[in-house]
């Protein structure tokens, strides 16, 4: 047996043990089944999946309240959140602009992603070469664990710039990576995220959206087209996205992170019944001062007075004569929650992205009223016309308003627009060289090929 081989079953082994959880309602596998048969059932092979989602829920990059995510970290080490930890496994280092390549939190989000990478290749490589499901089954699982691995690297080029990118599952092979370019990676994962999208269904598998379709995937690739500048694509995947009937733009604030919303693209669903998302049990705090992160004073301080974002969507706190203000988008805490799932995807973010393609071509009338959609929902008055750089600032700001402490969305925009040295008017350890982290040290001691170290670390 080859070392891929044996790798593969090994991992899968160990992922059948720990996939049977709620957030799939699939029946535990049969005892003593081998790790060859994973994916030649429906159920197994969706027993895998459940394992990789899983992983994302509870400890990723993707999720939102967690010390691990980008909701949070990006959120303060940009200029949407301030860190109230004492110290947390190098968070607060994150938050000051401070990090270094000892960094541990870091480290696990390094190893982290790239352990779930190597999950979804082996869910990848079993579909594949599966003999007994049927070709749409195999598509589809196929489709849903590229869309992962991708957002994952999506997330690790946009934070590390040039990184290991495989699919293989050979050790050897890959413990010497050598890093790829970063527009390499770019134009690989649109190339995977093409892929999906030819190999997923718009139809959902479960009506609660806790699996992505192909339109997740479109959202996924306009975000690359709009790195890319490639302006036209990031319109036309907006629109195809805008123009399904699966989708409607919710109206009411209060509804906007409530679970059965045809708004939302893509959603995890907690373990177990009540379980609070991670986001309001993160921010939640009252009665004392602070214990992880509070909306910055520069976040709040763009927002109008009657913008109803700032009562529906935040909670202000005292204690013994101060205030902050908390995220409190999702609001039911443990044991209460019946209607709340981790947005992963949302609706507005293609407003957004239609917003700034039309705003790239000079279609600023066009452009007008998908910025305008969210700003009237908030109780605002929609603008006029505006002229190219004051749309530009002003779609910067809404975005920032409607998306703070979500899915590190700020940090992404101002990367893309070229402006996260603005971060140095708010934060005073802000450096050029800090738009990207260091790569975890003991990574490059365990693998030459990856140096050198990022710029100034």
């Amino acid at each position: 047996m080859n070392m891929k081989k044996i790798y593969f079953l090994s991992f899968l082994g160990a992922l059948l043990i720990a996939s049977c959880e709620n957030l799939v309602e699939v029946d535990h596998p049969a005892n003593q089944i081998g790790t060859e048969q994973v994916f030649e059932d429906l159920q197994t092979a969706h027993a895998a999946l459940a394992g990789l989602y899983a992983g994302l829920r509870d400890q990723s990059l993707i999720t939102g309240g967690s010390y691990y995510g980008v909701g949070a970290l990006l959120g303060s080490y940009a200029d949407d959140l301030d860190c109230y930890f004492y110290d947390q496994n190098g968070v607060v280092d994150i938050s000051n602009n401070q990090q270094q390549k000892t960094n541990s939190n870091i480290e696990t989000i390094w190893n982290t992603a790239y352990q779930q990478v190597y999950y979804a290749n082996s869910i990848i490589y079993g579909a594949e070469h599966s003999t007994a499901l049927a070709e749409g089954d195999k598509n589809r699982i196929r489709g849903e664990a590229l869309l992962v691995r991708s957002l994952i690297y999506f997330y690790l080029q946009q934070i590390f710039g040039d990184i290991p990118y495989t699919a293989s599952l050979d050790y050897e092979y890959n413990r010497k990576l050598n890093k790829t370019g970063a527009a390499t990676v770019l134009e690989q994962l649109k190339s995977d995220l093409e892929e999906a999208i030819s190999l997923l269904p718009d139809d959902y598998r479960d009506t609660e959206r806790i699996y992505p379709n192909r339109k997740a995937a479109q959202l996924l690739l306009a975000r690359i087209y709009l790195l890319q500048q490639e302006w036209p694509l990031a319109e036309q995947a907006a629109k195809s996205i805008m123009q399904s009937p699966l989708y409607q733009f919710q109206p009411d604030l209060d509804e906007v992170f409530h679970s059965s919303g045809t708004h939302i693209l893509w959603q995890l669903k907690p373990q177990n019944s009540g379980d609070a998302v991670p986001d309001a049990s993160f921010y939640y705090f009252t009665g004392s001062t602070p214990n992880s992160f509070v909306l910055s004073q520069d976040l709040l301080h763009t927002f109008a007075e009657n913008d109803l974002r700032k009562t529906h969507w935040m909670a202000l706190e005292t204690f013994e004569g101060q205030r902050w203000y908390r995220p409190c988008k999702y609001k039911n805490l443990p044991g209460d929650n019946t209607n709340e799932y981790a947005v992963v995807f949302r609706l507005e973010e293609v407003y957004f992205i239609m917003a700034e393609a039309l705003a790239r071509q000079n279609r600023l009338d066009e452009a007008l009223p998908y910025l305008n959609a969210t700003r009237q929902r908030a109780g605002l008055t929609a603008l006029a016309s505006l002229t190219g750089e004051a749309f530009n600032s002003e779609l910067l700001a809404e975005k920032r308003r409607e998306f703070f402490a979500e899915s590190g969305l700020r940090f992404l925009d101002l990367k893309r627009w070229g402006r996260l040295n603005d971060l140095s008017a708010v934060k005073p350890n802000w450096q050029d060289y800090k738009q990207l982290w260091p790569l975890p040290q003991k990574e490059l001691l365990l693998n030459i090929n990856l140096s050198p170290q990022n710029p100034g670390y």
